[in-house]
């Protein structure tokens, strides 16, 4: 009640006309993030639905909470694991002296010391994507006059989670910042992007930045150690080599190997698209039109084979499991503003991704992850697709009532 109280008083300055009038879109932001939003329709038509922006961004975040989780208690494993094969000696700086001093240790085995250990690097990735992407948000609101909406908090979520644990965090706030200026607000804000934003600032890193965020050193953050992940030892290798390196399918599908922060675990990836999918925020023609595509065509890479690129054998099971397929599956091809809005449309633009990720991995022996690209390339032609869906529409109904 004290906090309406002090809301109520203070909203007469910010509204049109006070003294602040210009950081309406601040104060807005505050009380939307306690309060539901008071603003309603004041001409027809009505459309009375319980579903808004807000109730929208926050079923998604409460989605990706199992692949937080998961990002948390998986990067303090690999770190701990890599510093019990190389020495304590290895881990140095201010996360190494605060777990010395809470006794918590780097027992590879104490999940308890996994998931605080991984939450020492994952909070400050989160706090700098937070800070910098959410002022770049405030304003452009600010100076267009609008409001400060919801869809940043996915964003930033989404970002961090598919970002490497050693990260430098100045490069963390450059990619945001990319994302979120070049990525969405030069088209508009959110609603009018058609690239993913999240995706944008991770694909300007990775081609500015190579060194940071690719190859076998960047992922999991201690001096010295090198491991890399599932799709680039089967690029190099075969998945049949896997189990030489101690890698399962369960590994992969359970989450416990090499990889981004939150994209390693299938599972989590899975719970968190079950609940998309149960409350009606993810469209499932996307997800069946991305699993048709990688089913299909990794099905036909493994009938035509190679004796020169063993990734060709890949079964589509393994595809489901590594690299950043079910996290993307889950939280970027269902993103409703950059993909198709045709039905028909929904399943072309799923299936152009499922076969782009598995063509990305197999033909291109440089590039072993491809579910980054495979969705900004879909969300290129997004708008193309439908296009041709209505004109199709079009001509049929035209044929029929002729």
């Amino acid at each position: 009640m004290g906090l309406r109280a002090f809301f109520d008083r203070i909203e007469p300055n910010f509204v049109k006309g006070g003294r602040y009038e210009r950081y309406f879109p601040v104060y807005e932001m505050f009380e939307s993030m306690v309060y539901t939003p008071k603003t309603v329709t004041r001409v027809a038509p009505h459309a009375r639905s319980y579903v808004d922006m807000k109730r929208i961004m926050t079923y998604v975040v409460i989605a990706t909470i199992p692949c937080v989780l998961m990002a948390l208690y998986n990067t303090g494993l690999q770190t701990n694991l890599a510093i019990a094969s190389l020495g304590e000696d290895s881990i140095t700086g201010w996360r190494a002296g605060l777990l010395s001093t809470f006794g918590i240790g780097f027992n590879p085995s104490n999940p308890l010391a996994n998931m605080l250990h991984g939450l020492l690097y994952f909070l400050p990735i989160y706090i700098v994507t937070l800070a910098v992407g959410g002022a770049w948000e405030v304003l452009f609101a600010t100076v267009r006059g609008h409001e400060v909406n919801e869809g940043f908090l996915v964003t930033s979520m989404l970002y961090v989670l598919i970002l490497p644990a050693s990260t430098p965090l100045w490069q963390v706030a450059l990619g945001i910042s990319f994302g979120v200026v070049l990525g969405k607000e030069v088209f508009g804000g959110t609603g009018k992007n058609f690239l993913n934003p999240a995706l944008v600032g991770r694909a300007f890193l990775y081609f500015a930045y190579p060194a940071s965020m690719s190859g076998d050193t960047v992922w999991t953050p201690v001096d010295g150690f090198s491991g890399a992940t599932t799709l680039a030892i089967s690029a190099a290798e075969g998945y049949g080599q896997l189990a030489a390196h101690s890698i399962t399918w369960w590994d992969s599908f359970l989450g416990t190997i090499q990889g981004s922060l939150g994209e390693t675990s299938t599972l989590a990836a899975m719970i968190g698209l079950a609940f998309l999918l149960v409350t009606r925020i993810a469209n499932w023609r996307l997800v069946v039109g991305c699993l048709g595509g990688m089913i299909g065509f990794s099905l036909l890479l493994n009938i035509i084979g190679s004796d020169t690129n063993p990734m060709f054998a890949m079964p589509w099971y393994w595809h489901l499991v590594v690299g950043g397929y079910a996290f993307g599956l889950a939280f970027m091809v269902t993103e409703p503003v950059s993909a198709s809005h045709t039905n028909l449309g929904r399943y072309i633009y799923g299936a152009l991704i499922g076969f782009m990720v598995v063509m990305i991995r197999v033909v291109n022996p440089a590039f072993p992850e491809g579910m980054m690209l495979a969705i900004l390339f879909a969300n290129i032609f997004a708008p193309l697709i439908d296009f041709f869906v209505v004109r199709a529409n079009i001509k049929r109904r035209a044929k029929r009532n002729a």
